[in-house]
């Protein structure tokens, strides 16, 4: 095992973690609960899965970032040599990042306030605003797994 083999599986899980609970997320979760849920228990369960899913999300951004620059110092000495497809990774994650962070300092914030409230229109037009926004990181994530699988290929 190399000194590249640790942070290299550790990067690709915490990435697992991160967009396949998105893609589970938009792809099959959200579909049941619109089946299976009225309006106001969807949006508690929602409020539930987002912290619970947000706690191991924290714990994937740590591991990528840290990860990831193990393996930039590993592999290329640095940021400055590391090559373009690396850069592309580390834009994309940390876009993603900032979409996180907006969802769960500012939106899930006035979801949970609406809750409380007994707002069901508002906080549905919050978790619109948010699942818009998961679905947009979804596709950055996944793009970023086509560079980085694109890239080992060749």
């Amino acid at each position: 095992m190399t000194a590249f083999a640790l942070p290299y599986t550790l990067h690709v899980l915490a990435a697992l973690v991160w967009v396949g609970g998105m893609f589970f997320a938009w792809m099959v979760l959200r579909p049941a609960t619109v089946a299976a849920l009225d309006g106001p228990a969807r949006l508690r369960l929602w409020a539930e899965v987002f912290r619970r899913f947000f706690g191991w999300i924290w714990v994937a951004v740590a591991i990528l970032a840290i990860s990831g620059v193990g393996m930039i110092h590993l592999r290329f000495n640095g940021f400055e040599t590391a090559p373009r497809y690396v850069q592309v990774m580390i834009g994309g994650g940390i876009v993603m990042f900032a979409l996180f962070m907006r969802i769960q300092a500012l939106l899930l914030a006035q979801m949970k306030t609406a809750i409380q409230a007994e707002d069901w229109p508002g906080a549905a037009a919050v978790l619109g605003r948010i699942r818009r926004m998961v679905g947009v990181n979804l596709l950055l994530g996944l793009a970023v797994v086509a560079v980085a699988s694109a890239r080992l290929m060749f």
